[in-house]
């Protein structure tokens, strides 16, 4: 007999095999940001000490490129070279090898690149904010969360009177004017033009959280483009190029980089508690990333860590998944405030929960089991009904392997 086939006299086991198989015991499961009606304390206890949802600037993971860094240089390099506020300047010029034709370059040659006090004039009518998480394509992990503020690029680029053969627009930011370590990036000019699927604008931001973006986040002025991962966001902003040229031409291409994938919805674990004893339940939080495919479920799965599974079901699609409680929108946000930013009403609350491009997070409570050695996973299941790591499973296009995490009960 199996030990599935067993009789449940022992209420432990019971307990035990609800868990692997129907439900997480102990709570009360909400998906799509509902409140549980109660939580037991063990739960509650760990909900309670999760970070602030907005990340500040100084703690944001920093996977900057550059020898040195450019936010690393003395001060009066940054003012020589541009990279303050007071000494900033964008050139939105022809590509000089595919140019689009266009009546009005903002070029330094004859004086008129744009500068920070005339971009932040033109925030005054045209500046949006919104909430994005910023994630590394090779990295797998956010970076940070935050409310970037900025104009939309095409109002900058109408101020250059395009007329025609514009099909993609290039740019790219400070890199100690040695040619070997330029970061550049591109967009399609369709992209920059309109917003498609109720997303925000390519924005040329200059605030973070309500804040001047330091120099580790790539102030004074830096790309964000919401769907994307953050290679498009480029840092230290000086010069975008609107091309004729009908591909990319992407740093990140040319490490084997899928420099079209937006990002993927994915979970993974931020509280997984040790020295557990047997019979004790286990309390566990999470976050998960919202891709542009949306949120509807995080869901948990624990087994024996010797367990063996079906090489042809890598992506444990027939394991006994059960549902975690997707917390909802926080009433405290941390270090921004989000009043009346894209996707915010006016009382500082989400319209729409799950936020797609941000983060939520989760949590389950483990019933109590047995001693031994078990393997923790979390995944997503997406707005369209695909489970992580669906429907973009490659590493090149943003890396969401689903989490194995080691629990041990003692």
């Amino acid at each position: 007999m199996s030990d599935t086939d067993q009789p449940m006299t022992d209420p432990k086991e019971m307990s035990r095999r609800l868990f692997f198989g129907c439900t997480v015991a102990g709570m009360a499961t909400t998906s799509g940001g509902g409140i549980a009606a109660e939580r037991p304390p063990q739960l509650a206890k760990v909900i309670a000490e999760l970070e602030p949802y907005f990340t500040p600037q100084a703690k944001f993971q920093d996977v900057s490129r550059g020898n040195p860094r450019p936010s690393k240089l003395p001060a009066e390099k940054k003012k020589e070279v541009g990279l303050t506020r007071e000494t900033w300047k964008l050139e939105v010029v022809a590509d000089p090898e595919q140019p689009a034709t266009i009546g009005k370059p903002l070029s330094r040659k004859v004086d008129a690149a744009l500068d920070f006090t005339e971009l932040i004039k033109l925030g005054e009518k045209h500046a949006v904010r919104f909430a994005k998480v910023m994630t590394c394509l090779n990295i797998g992990c956010p970076l940070g969360t935050g409310i970037w503020e900025g104009v939309p690029l095409r109002d900058v680029i109408w101020l250059t009177k395009p007329k025609e053969n514009l099909r993609r627009v290039f740019y790219h930011g400070y890199h100690n004017d040695i040619a070997s370590q330029i970061f550049r990036s591109s967009l399609p000019a369709s992209r920059v033009f309109e917003d498609p699927d109720d997303l925000p604008p390519v924005i040329l931001c200059y605030k973070l959280n309500g804040e001047w973006l330091t120099p580790e986040r790539g102030g004074p002025v830096r790309m964000v483009v919401p769907e994307h991962y953050g290679f498009k966001s480029v840092k230290w902003l000086t010069h975008v190029f609107l091309s004729n040229q009908p591909f990319a031409n992407d740093t990140y291409a040319n490490g084997n980089n899928d420099v079209d994938s937006p990002l993927k919805t994915f979970a993974a674990t931020l509280h997984v508690p040790s020295g557990n004893k047997m019979n004790e339940p286990v309390p566990i939080t999470g976050y998960a990333q919202v891709g542009v495919s949306g949120l509807s479920k995080v869901q948990i799965w624990i087994t024996k860590a010797d367990k063996k599974w079906p090489t042809d079901d890598p992506y444990f699609t027939n394991a006994p998944w059960v549902d975690a409680e997707i917390l909802p929108a926080p009433e405290k946000w941390g270090d921004a405030d989000p009043r009346g930013a894209w996707g915010f009403n006016a009382e500082s609350r989400p319209k729409v929960w799950p936020m797609k491009l941000t983060k939520v997070y989760w949590a389950a409570l483990i019933p109590g089991l047995p001693a031994g050695e078990y393997t923790l996973r979390c995944r997503t299941i997406d707005a369209k009904g695909h489970a992580q790591p669906m429907p973009r499973p490659f590493r090149k296009s943003g890396r969401c392997d689903i989490e194995a995490v080691t629990l041990t009960i003692r």
